[in-house]
C-alpha cells in the first residue's frame, strides 16, 4: 500500500475516477462495461423506436404501441460496453534520466491512465516495448485489480529494450484486442519513431503518444568541447556544443 502511494496518491485516486477513457472510434466489447456505446443494444435504459423488419427479436416489439397503431416497433436501449486499454512504456536506458526520471513519469501516468480504464471496467494492459516479452503480461479488470496493476507496474525497471519499432510489431502481433493504445516514451531511437506508430495505426486503433524529456535535456547546461557516449548502445561522439547548435 505504502509504495502504490508513490505512483497513485488518494487525492489523485479521488480527481481520477471522475474522468473517462473516450475512444474516437467503435470498437466492438466483449463483455459488459459501464461505457455508454454509440451503438444500439440490451440495457436498462431505454433509447429510441425503429419499425420492426422481419427477423428482428420478438422479445423487443413494443406491444402498447402496436395496440394504439397496430404497427411493429422495436424498442431500442443503450449499450454498455467495455474497451480494451493498453499503455505500452519505453523502459530503454535512456528513459532512466532525469530528476526524477522519465521512467519513474512513465510508471505513474500509466498507472493513472489504467485506473480510469479499471473504474469504467475495462480491459487494462500496461507492458514494458520488447522484442521478446520475458514473461506474460497480465491483463487487469475491475477496481479490485488497482494493486495489483500498482504492483505489476512499480516492477518495471530499466531495461536493455528493443528498438522502438520492434517493440511495438512485437505488442501488435501478441494483442488482437481493439480500443486505445497509450505509447509513453521519449522517441528516442537512432531508426526513428515513424515505422512504430505506423504498426500501431495498421491495426486500427485509437493510438496516443506521449512523449517524454527531461528538464535536463530540453535546456541542457553544456558548452564547449565534449566526448559524448551513448548510454544505450556505447556509440561515441566528439562534438563542440555551442549555443546554435543547443538550438538547433
Amino acid at each position: 500500500m505504502s509504495e502504490a502511494s508513490t505512483l497513485l496518491s488518494p487525492q489523485l485516486l479521488a480527481r481520477l475516477e471522475q474522468m473517462e477513457l473516450i475512444s474516437r472510434k467503435i470498437f466492438r466489447g466483449r463483455m459488459k462495461g459501464e461505457r455508454r456505446s454509440p451503438r444500439k443494444g440490451q440495457s436498462v435504459e431505454f433509447a429510441d423506436f425503429r419499425n420492426y423488419v422481419p427477423g428482428d427479436d420478438l422479445r423487443f416489439v413494443d406491444w402498447n404501441t402496436y395496440a394504439r397503431l397496430e404497427k411493429l416497433f422495436l424498442k431500442l436501449f443503450l449499450e454498455e460496453e467495455d474497451l480494451h486499454f493498453y499503455a505500452l512504456i519505453d523502459a530503454s536506458a535512456s528513459m532512466d534520466f532525469g530528476e526524477p526520471t522519465k521512467l519513474n513519469y512513465a510508471r505513474q501516468l500509466a498507472a493513472a491512465l489504467g485506473f480510469i480504464g479499471l473504474v469504467r471496467g475495462d480491459r487494462v494492459k500496461i507492458e514494458v516495448l520488447e522484442a521478446t516479452p520475458r514473461q506474460r503480461t497480465p491483463v487487469f479488470r475491475g477496481r479490485r485489480s488497482l494493486w495489483r496493476m500498482v504492483d505489476h507496474v512499480e516492477s518495471i525497471q530499466p531495461s536493455d529494450a528493443a528498438p522502438l519499432a520492434e517493440g511495438v510489431k512485437s505488442f501488435c502481433l501478441r494483442n488482437s484486442g481493439k480500443g486505445i493504445v497509450v505509447l509513453i516514451s521519449d522517441l528516442m531511437d537512432k531508426n526513428g519513431y515513424e515505422s512504430a506508430l505506423k504498426y500501431l495505426i495498421s491495426r486500427d486503433m485509437d493510438v496516443y503518444v506521449v512523449h517524454l524529456l527531461s528538464a535536463e535535456e530540453l535546456d541542457p547546461d553544456i558548452q564547449g568541447d565534449l566526448r559524448l557516449v551513448d548510454c544505450e548502445d556505447g556509440d561515441v561522439a566528439e562534438t563542440t556544443v555551442s549555443a546554435p547548435l543547443l538550438n538547433r
